[in-house]
């Protein structure tokens, strides 16, 4: 059962679809080219990057300091360790005080309640106190932020930093600080050591960037697909099988559109302050297989996993069968990260089930030359995308009750159900999948730059300005992102 999540501020976050977030970022990126001194425009960073998450509750901004002050000093005592078990504490430590804080913030009362749970099968009546904590936003993300840099110390692929204020800027950098792409800082913090130079039109692929994360977000996820997953998922009665399925493919498209709006709008902001992020989706729709999507969907949360969690596990070098048990425990793990709650975790488990089932069938028929034929690469695309659609169901749902309901209803055992989608909501939501479907096919082996940079100017203008007029057209609920709770 799904847990309720836990309490949040009365303070709202400055949102990237939100009037603030374009003023504040107008005022700090103009102010931020203005200034000659390359210690001041970062120092402009970090403060701004402060201002941005403290706007939502200032004391937890107190939280992140600590967090990325602790890792700081823990990376500098890695570095300058020489016997390797004095090495493995430091990281130890790193990781202990890292997930600890997470822990408790985020799965404080999931922890209690299931230990009540648990106590009470075997007889034992336990009345914890329910912890009435806040859920620091974007705590998920900055964890990771921060710990990637004492691994990576420790792993010898990044150098400590001698800078305090550098390592600060890296893990809070306001465009990726609450709902990612998860930066590392061996990735960040070797462009923090020269002032950067903008490229031709590198301002404007960044604005358009920002402008496209911005149309995904209001106009295709929280305009056309939200109404209609939120209208599913939330009737408390037996509902047709296409209108079930209807509402399962909404939200397919809904999380892709809201995540993936999220993730290009802070790439883009970033490239207008000279930085470059790491892509965290490549048309994962796409996707021929599990391991496939995991390399196309959340990229830097599953390489994360890969780099820290699979490999130290062994990885696929152990056999097969500790090869399946570390994808399992790798994908349990994956969604528990994302939330707590037992749905989560079924989430991550049928990913998991899904890569080794994968894994089996590549094994059985490897060297199988129609493998490799379009015919057979859409079958598997397909499939792929039923079972990912499956899964969203208890990422989705409330708790495991109304997912069986829902999944009942898609598998057509639900007698009698209601039809509540209009026969335009269900061609709206087929259009857009549709859409999604053949972008991400023809641009699977290439990247949004080339594929527009490719495209004349006009065409490129006019999508810009039409992008541009229907997030203005449409703007008004403010929804905030769905990762943000993460």
């Amino acid at each position: 059962m799904r847990l309720p999540p836990a309490s949040s501020s009365r303070s709202t976050p400055v949102l990237f679809n939100s009037l603030t977030f374009v003023v504040f970022f107008a005022v700090v990126a103009s102010a931020y080219w203005a200034l000659k001194s390359w210690e001041a425009r970062k120092n402009l960073l970090l403060v701004a990057s402060y201002l941005f998450y403290g706007a939502w509750n200032p004391p937890f901004a107190l939280l992140l300091f600590a967090t990325t002050a602790l890792d700081f000093i823990l990376g500098a005592r890695i570095a300058a360790a020489t016997v390797p078990t004095a090495r493995k504490r430091w990281m130890w430590a790193s990781v202990t005080s890292n997930l600890s804080m997470l822990g408790f913030f985020k799965y404080g009362n999931f922890l209690l309640e299931n230990t009540q749970w648990l106590l009470a099968r075997a007889g034992i009546a336990y009345h914890p106190p329910h912890l009435d904590l806040f859920l620091p936003i974007g705590i998920s993300f900055y964890t990771f932020h921060s710990l990637s840099y004492t691994l990576d110390v420790y792993r010898g692929v990044c150098r400590p930093t001698k800078s305090l204020r550098d390592f600060t800027l890296a893990v809070s950098f306001f465009p990726q600080l609450v709902a990612g792409p998860i930066v590392r800082a061996a990735d960040f913090l070797p462009q923090l050591d020269a002032p950067p130079t903008l490229k031709s039109n590198q301002f404007q692929w960044g604005l358009f960037m920002m402008t496209l994360g911005m149309f995904q977000k209001v106009v295709l996820a929280d305009t056309l697909l939200a109404p209609v997953a939120d209208s599913v998922f939330g009737h408390p009665a037996p509902v047709l099988t296409l209108d079930a399925w209807t509402g399962v493919i909404a939200f397919s498209g809904q999380i892709f559109f809201d995540f993936s709006g999220y993730s290009t709008c802070a790439i883009g902001a970033a490239l207008c302050l000279g930085f470059h992020l790491r892509d965290n989706f490549l048309f994962p729709f796409a996707s021929v297989g599990f391991s496939e999507f995991w390399r196309r969907w959340h990229i830097s949360l599953s390489t994360f996993l890969r780099d820290f969690l699979y490999i130290p596990l062994g990885g696929n070098r152990v056999g097969a069968a500790r090869a399946a048990v570390n994808l399992v425990i790798v994908m349990f793990l994956g969604g528990l990260w994302h939330g707590a709650a037992w749905t989560f975790v079924v989430w991550g488990l049928i990913h998991g089930l899904c890569l080794v089932a994968e894994h089996v069938l590549r094994t059985v028929t490897q060297g199988a030359a129609w493998r490799e034929t379009w015919p057979v690469e859409v079958f598997l695309c397909l499939v792929t995308y039923c079972f990912v659609c499956i899964a969203w169901v208890f990422f989705r749902a409330a708790n495991f009750p109304a997912a069986g309901l829902l999944l009942g209803a898609m598998a057509g055992k639900i007698p009698v159900g209601q039809a509540i989608l209009s026969g335009r909501e269900i061609l709206l939501v087929a259009l857009v999948i549709a859409g999604l479907w053949i972008a991400h096919w023809r641009l699977r082996h290439t990247s949004l730059e080339a594929a527009i940079g490719h495209k004349p100017v006009w065409l490129v203008g006019t999508a810009w300005t039409v992008m541009l007029g229907l997030i203005l057209l449409t703007q008004g609920s403010g929804n905030a992102f769905i990762y943000f709770q993460f």
